[in-house]
């Protein structure tokens, strides 16, 4: 009795497992609207909600509450797969789960977000359902933005705003063996939105210097040219340029 947990009336120990010969077969007949088989999917799919409300454990929030969520997220991702494709139910369905859970922490945080980056962040992720659930892979920053016509920082800005710190060792899933973290789920690592928010605040910076500290920087590391060519350039002397490249270099600093 000592592992027995109880889950909005659940005996989370008794919850059964389904192979996947079994989850395949459930999901075809699902695809041709057998309700019964869509029932079984669910329910022996529940241990798979439960390894991923475990995640949230330390943020203090009710598990029935976190766990009726993650159901939600769970029937979405088996109303949603697509059969056709060679992926594992798991692979889908977790991070649908995921998305669930932290659309429902989202709403409930006490930090509060301006309405307009909030209503562009919910736009922002309903596109990302509608892409998931076509093509079974999460559209870039670049295509979301041309579809919703914003710039590419605002998409970025929006969902920063709504996202919760997430250390990159984070356990994203697991399923007996060795934990997926958030690390292992990086591929990019130079189109990153730390990258491109680095980006954007460096030529906001850039935008308070004046003209000639503008042209000077441009000159110096862009073009690559020495302070004695920049001088040569400008109409100034050597010496005025490195002052002047030295203050321009301070205050892009203070300014980010």
């Amino acid at each position: 009795m000592r592992n027995k947990v109880e889950i909005c009336g659940v005996n989370t120990s008794e919850l059964k497992v389904l192979k996947n010969d079994e989850i395949k077969e459930l999901l075809v007949k699902i695809k041709d609207g057998d309700e019964e088989a869509r029932q079984k999917m669910i329910s022996g799919n529940l241990r798979l909600v439960l390894s991923v409300i475990q995640k949230f454990s330390s943020r203090g929030e009710n598990a029935d509450d976190l766990f009726q969520v993650g159901c939600v997220g769970l029937i979405k991702a088996i109303d949603n797969f697509d059969t056709s494709l060679d992926v594992k139910f798991s692979t889908y369905g977790v991070p649908m789960i995921i998305g669930e859970i932290r659309r429902y922490l989202r709403d409930n945080s006490a930090i509060r977000v301006s309405r307009s980056m909030r209503d562009n962040a919910y736009r922002i992720l309903q596109v990302k359902e509608r892409y998931i659930n076509e093509f079974q892979k999460e559209p870039t920053v670049d295509q979301i933005a041309k579809e919703l016509g914003l710039k590419r920082e605002d998409v970025v800005f929006s969902l920063d705003a709504i996202a919760d710190p997430v250390s990159l060792y984070e356990p994203v899933y697991s399923d007996g063996g060795e934990p997926i973290t958030v690390m292992d789920q990086v591929r990019d690592t130079k189109n990153t939105d730390e990258h491109w928010l680095e980006s954007i605040a460096l030529k906001e910076a850039i935008k308070c210097l004046g003209e000639r500290e503008k042209q000077i920087l441009a000159l110096r590391f862009y073009d690559g040219k020495t302070q004695m060519e920049v001088a040569s350039e400008v109409g100034i002397s050597q010496a005025q340029v490195s002052r002047l490249e030295k203050n321009a270099i301070n205050a892009v600093r203070k300014n980010m």
